[in-house]
C-alpha cells in the first residue's frame, strides 16, 4: 500500500485552470471507457462513458462501507466520508491513509482506538442518489453546529457560475456525473467529480481535513440538487453557503433554515433564488449587466 497522506496536492497546470488547486482531469486513466453503440440513424458511434468501481473504506481494523466511485482521490473520499458521518472527531490524530489500488481498499488509521461493529453493518453505498449510510447519526452531529456569518457578494456568485460552467470536466466529456466545487470569494479552489454527488462532497471534506483548510469564508457549489443530505454535509463541514444550478427539496430547505445556512439554487445566468440565509447576501452586482441563459420552453418555474 502507498501512504497517500504524505503526498502533495495535485495542482492544476492548464492555463485556463490556473485558479484551481485541484481541477478535473477528463483524460485521467481509468475514469472513462470508450464504448461503441448506434445512434438514432443507425450510425456507429464511439463515446466515452464514466467508469464506476467499488471502494471499501476501513477505519483502523473495522470495515465501514463500500462506495461506488470513479476511483480518483480515494484518500480524500475516505477521510471526508468518515468525517461527515461523525466517525472522525475534529481532534483525531490521523496516523495514516493507505490505499491499495488492486484491492480497491483504503484504510484510515487513527491514534484513537475505534470500534463501530455494533453501529455499522456492511453496506454498499450506491452511485445514484440513495440516502447515505447512518443518516440519523449525521442529523445528531448537527447539534451545536453554528455557522459563521460570512458575507457573500452576488458578484462572486455570478463569476463562480461562469467559471465553473466553462471548466473542462468529465461531465462535459461523458456526462452521468456530478461535480462539487469549493470556492473562496470569486475563486474556485477544488473541483471534485463523482458518480454520486455525495461522494464529490466527501472528497472536498477530505481535502479540507487533510490540508487543514478553514471553512469560515468558503462557498460550496454543486451541480446536483440541494437535498437534505447535501445541506447536512455542508453544515457538518462548517461551510456557511451552498449554491447550485439545480433545484431544492423541501427538507433540504427546512434544514438549511434551521441551521442558518445560505441556500441558493436555480443559479443560471443572471437568475438565482435564495431560500435560506438571505441576510448574508451583498447585492453588489447589477443583474442586468450579467449575460442570461435562455429559458427552456415548457419549463417555466421549474429547474
Amino acid at each position: 500500500m502507498r501512504n497517500v497522506l504524505t503526498e502533495g496536492t495535485q495542482l492544476a497546470e492548464l492555463d485556463d485552470l490556473s485558479e484551481y488547486l485541484i481541477a478535473p482531469d477528463p483524460q485521467a486513466r481509468r475514469l472513462t471507457r470508450a464504448v461503441t453503440g448506434w445512434d438514432h440513424e443507425g450510425q456507429v458511434q464511439e463515446i466515452n462513458v464514466v467508469e464506476e468501481r467499488p471502494l471499501t473504506i476501513y477505519l483502523n481494523a473495522q470495515e465501514i462501507v463500500t462506495a461506488m466511485t470513479i476511483g480518483d482521490y480515494p484518500d480524500y473520499l475516505a477521510l471526508g466520508f468518515l468525517r461527515n458521518q461523525g466517525m472522525l472527531n475534529r481532534d483525531d490524530e490521523i496516523t495514516g491513509v493507505d490505499y491499495d489500488e488492486d484491492l480497491e481498499v483504503v484504510v484510515v488509521r487513527t491514534a484513537r482506538q475505534t470500534d463501530y461493529e455494533d453501529k455499522m453493518r456492511r453496506k454498499t453505498r450506491t452511485s445514484g442518489c440513495a440516502v447515505g449510510t447512518v443518516f440519523g447519526d449525521m442529523m445528531e452531529g448537527l447539534e451545536g453546529v453554528v455557522l459563521p456569518q460570512a458575507a457573500v457578494r452576488t458578484s462572486w456568485l455570478y463569476a463562480l457560475s461562469a467559471k465553473i460552467n466553462r471548466t473542462p470536466s468529465l461531465y462535459l466529456q461523458a456526462g452521468a456525473i456530478h461535480g462539487t466545487v469549493l470556492c473562496c470569494g470569486d475563486r474556485p479552489l477544488v473541483y471534485m467529480e463523482d458518480v454520486g454527488r455525495h461522494n464529490a462532497v466527501d472528497k472536498i471534506a477530505g481535502w479540507m481535513l487533510s490540508e487543514g483548510v478553514s471553512a469560515d469564508d468558503k462557498i460550496l457549489y454543486t451541480t446536483g440538487r440541494l437535498t437534505s443530505e447535501m445541506v447536512i454535509k455542508t453544515a457538518m463541514m462548517g461551510i456557511p453557503v451552498l449554491a447550485s444550478r439545480s433545484g431544492f427539496t423541501a427538507w433540504g430547505v427546512e434544514i438549511a433554515q434551521q441551521l442558518g445556512l445560505t441556500l441558493i439554487g436555480r443559479m443560471k445566468g443572471r437568475r438565482f433564488i435564495c431560500l435560506s440565509g438571505e441576510e448574508r447576501l451583498l447585492r453588489d452586482a447589477d443583474p442586468a449587466a450579467i449575460a442570461d441563459e435562455p429559458r427552456r420552453a415548457g419549463r417555466k418555474g421549474t429547474t
